[in-house]
């Protein structure tokens, strides 16, 4: 059965656990709520018996599974997390060399312990639905499925947090956060700490604040390049690109998320075009929401041949930076003159 994030706090929170959770999905900050919200469950004086973290990077997945068919110690359920489970994904881990008994998990996955709580952690790479540990996981477990985080829900895990605390925060202040951190949800939690001690005395944060304390992430800055270049504005993409170099961004890496951004503007115009919707969009190309919704924002005045002009320029600044030793400087400001002459 599949469940939502809310679903399964509503659940912990009645204390009516399933035997067996799958976990998936790079989003630290769900997660480790969720890795809260099943602790919480064990009472505080049983944890040191009943409650044990397994890491299968470091660990046999046989020890964690032998803790799992023990029956509690004066308790009524016994927690188990199988950590970085990383045999349930397409991840490949050749450098370990801790031995995992496959046939004893799928042993489990049909017979649970009744009185334990087993919770797989898949939150890096995809799940291998070819294996069939992996398919008898699914149709045994409670999954849930943290992927990207839609900006409704991360505005009210946001607004939820500041109540608890007893802080507001203005509607532009907000906006100006999500834009910032990229709509990352784990990047906006890990800074409100830093905005709360900055507005102690008011409990109010407001736009100057953000402004100050949190510093543009590369996919916002690259974002703004984007703008600048197809906006034509040559100063202000080259004075920005400098600034990048100058904060120790690696070249291949800026270009990298350019054209990372100028492919995922084309893949939108097309898209947009054949009638898809931003939601449809986001889940035909698998990236966030957010992203979709920026890049229909930029797309409206753009033509497709100049996306493609400039998306084939910046392939070759890559070939160039991966061949010769120019000056990334210098091939970006080509790129630029060249760009504006096949568009003029």
């Amino acid at each position: 059965m599949i469940l939502t994030y809310e679903t399964t706090l509503a659940q912990l929170a009645k204390k009516q656990p399933a035997s067996i959770y799958l976990i998936t999905g790079d989003q630290p900050y769900l997660t480790q709520r969720l890795k809260a919200a099943f602790i919480e469950m064990i009472p505080e004086a049983e944890r040191t018996m009943n409650y044990a973290s397994y890491d299968m990077e470091t660990t046999p997945l046989a020890s964690a599974l032998d803790d799992a068919m023990s029956a509690p110690f004066f308790g009524e359920k016994r927690l188990v997390f199988i950590e970085r489970a990383y045999f349930l994904t397409t991840e490949t881990h050749k450098g370990s060399k801790v031995e995992h008994d496959m046939d004893g998990l799928m042993s489990y996955l049909t017979h649970p312990e009744p009185t334990s709580v087993v919770v797989f952690f898949a939150n890096s790479g995809k799940l291998d639905s070819r294996k069939k540990v992996v398919k008898t996981i699914k149709k045994a477990a409670e999954v849930i499925s943290l992927e990207a985080v839609a900006e409704p829900q991360i505005r009210s895990l946001v607004q939820q947090d500041l109540k608890q605390s007893g802080f507001e925060m203005t509607t532009s202040a907000l906006n100006l956060l999500i834009q910032r951190t990229g709509s990352n949800l784990s990047l906006i939690m890990n800074e409100l700490p830093k905005l709360k001690l900055a507005s102690e005395d008011t409990r109010q944060i407001d736009d100057q604040i953000v402004g100050e304390l949190v510093t543009k992430s590369l996919d916002q800055n690259v974002f703004d390049l984007v703008n600048d270049v197809m906006g034509k504005r040559i100063g202000a993409a080259l004075n920005l690109y400098r600034q990048l170099i100058l904060t120790k961004e690696e070249p291949l890496k800026i270009n990298a998320v350019l054209v990372s951004q100028f492919r995922l503007l084309i893949q939108t115009k097309i898209l947009t075009k054949n009638g898809y919707s931003q939601g449809t969009i986001a889940s035909t190309l698998k990236v966030h929401p957010y992203r979709v919704k920026l890049a229909l924002q930029s797309i409206r005045h753009l033509q497709l041949q100049h996306l493609r002009r400039a998306y084939l320029g910046l392939i070759q600044i890559e070939r160039s930076l991966k061949s010769t030793s120019q000056d990334p400087m210098m091939l970006f400001e080509l790129f630029m003159l060249k760009y504006l002459d096949q568009v003029a």
